[in-house]
């Protein structure tokens, strides 16, 4: 039986329920909601999202901390049948990073009916439950997108789809039902001390995180085939040496990658504005993550059929 979240750690020096804490990752085919859940969940923004789909590349690690538990979320990129040799590193990725959480959450939007794609990931999920017992809950994400009678209807499906821990719906755009995907999330993880330091909202490394933002500004409002053609590359952040110790400023070269001199052209825009666009939509991102003001450097370049080149893949960090 899953354990009570109501219960879930209670104030670990009143003598009842130790604390918790570890991991858990979100899982699901690719635009299912789990990167704006894990921002939602963390409350800052930790992971990449897009309308585009199939756009986080690497784990992204939010951390979520509260009196009662540590909830250290791993946000994979979409499972899905591969095309490329970028697809198949993408899909070894997810399985290995499921082979060492505590608890994995099946995000199944609400307003997209149960696929072959979400069959083919519940097998998966339902196998790795019976080798290693690793509870599933089965989220039913993008709840306000659709009507009640059309929510009961997806529950119901995902229920017939495998036998799951447990089975909730949420919103992470309104908020509705997060903090009680938090509480089960946290309910199935061991008890622990806190593995991170409580204001930590990420383990990420900071250049990860700038390029995920270039990456995230550049897919906005481009063709559908942009996504898996786009790699970002921080080539380096220097700071600048004759700036006030209150005023630090640093200088952030990044190369945006592509497949064709047709999507280089497509993310330039006309007379480079749409590159003009991207680095200011990113730039508001990476100042937060640095902390202060940054020039950012943008270069877009063409690497041919990089997704496909395992020299070029490696190169790029994939």
């Amino acid at each position: 039986m899953p354990t009570d979240p109501t219960t879930a750690g209670a104030d670990p020096g009143d003598g009842s329920t130790a604390y918790r804490s570890g991991f858990a990752c979100l899982v699901g085919r690719p635009n299912a909601g789990k990167s704006t859940l894990t921002n939602a969940l963390v409350g800052s923004k930790v992971a990449i999202t897009s309308s585009k789909p199939q756009t986080t590349r690497h784990t992204i690690r939010g951390i979520r901390t509260t009196d009662h538990a540590q909830l250290v979320l791993v946000d994979t990129p979409g499972l899905h049948r591969p095309r490329s040799l970028l697809g198949q590193r993408l899909n070894d990725l997810v399985r290995e990073t499921l082979l060492g959480v505590d608890v994995i959450g099946f995000c199944l939007p609400s307003d997209q009916r149960i696929g072959p794609g979400d069959t083919f990931i519940a097998g998966d999920l339902l196998d790795l439950h019976r080798v290693r017992r690793v509870p599933v809950v089965a989220i039913a994400t993008k709840a306000d997108a659709v009507s009640r009678d059309r929510l009961a209807e997806h529950l119901v499906a995902i229920d017939q789809l495998g036998d799951w821990s447990e089975i909730i719906p949420c919103s992470a755009v309104s908020g509705e039902q997060v903090e009680e995907v938090a509480e089960v999330l946290a309910a199935h993880l061991p008890e622990s001390p806190p593995l991170y330091p409580a204001d930590q909202l990420t383990d990420e490394p900071a250049v990860v995180m700038i390029a995920e933002l270039v990456r995230e500004a550049a897919l906005e409002g481009v063709r559908d085939e942009l996504p898996h053609s786009l790699a970002v590359q921080v080539e380096e952040i220097v700071p600048r040496e004759d700036r006030p110790d209150d005023d630090p400023m640093s200088d952030v070269r990044v190369n945006v990658f592509v497949e064709r001199p047709s999507q280089k052209a497509i993310i330039i825009g006309r007379g480079g504005s749409r590159l003009r666009e991207v680095g200011t939509t990113a730039r508001r991102g990476i100042e937060k993550v640095l902390g202060h003001r940054v020039y950012l450097d943008l270069h877009v370049k063409v690497a041919k059929d990089w997704q496909r080149d395992p020299k070029q893949l490696d190169r790029l960090g994939f």
